[in-house]
């Protein structure tokens, strides 16, 4: 895999982790496993969806098909029956899957060919699906983690706060905390 590629996948994905972690550690345990309305997904139900596709997609990454056998998807939106901790294991253990595999690849494993539910994909295109994947969920976790936490005035803004575009331009411009989450670098 191109080096420069691979940093900027996992700089990417290093800063949907810590929009993931930032927006969870602002909810109590009963915010975090609440519905915002009964056809809805709570934060936790979206960590236990991807905690199951990573570890599916990216267990035997090169050999196997992404959608194992053993996977049941439609569980996976079912509230966790365990407690926070177990479902952060759970969701971490499909997280680090993603991002031992990414750091394993190599240059010609790149041209390799993938299935993902017998479709065959590209290395890159599965990377690429999966980096939209994550990105839509992130961004419904954090909708849904504003909406249950109900209370914007402690709200942790986890990029440009409203009304701070102009200041955040002024103290970032041509540095790497420009485009990073959270004030955050990329590099």
């Amino acid at each position: 895999m191109n080096e420069r590629w691979k940093t900027a996948t996992l700089e990417l994905l290093g800063g949907y982790r810590r929009m993931i972690d930032a927006a969870a550690r602002q909810l109590d345990d009963q915010q975090f496993f609440q519905r915002p309305q009964p056809n809805l997904n709570s934060v936790a139900v979206l960590l236990r969806h991807l905690g199951g596709n990573l570890q599916s997609r990216w267990s035997s990454f090169l050999s196997d098909d992404g959608e194992k056998p053993e996977r049941d998807r439609d569980r996976e939106f079912e509230d966790w029956q365990g407690d926070r901790n177990s479902l952060m294991d759970y969701f971490d253990r499909g997280w680090q899957r993603l991002i031992s595999t990414v750091e394993s690849l190599s240059h010609d494993q790149m041209a390799s060919t993938v299935l993902i539910r017998g479709e065959p994909h590209s290395v890159p295109q599965a990377i690429q699906r999966t980096l939209t994947h994550v990105s839509y969920h992130v961004g419904q976790l954090v909708l849904i983690a504003r909406w249950v936490k109900d209370d914007d005035a402690n709200w942790q803004w986890l990029t440009i706060a409203p009304g701070q575009s102009r200041q955040h331009n002024q103290a970032t411009w041509g540095q790497s905390t420009s485009r990073g989450m959270m004030g955050k670098p990329t590099a």
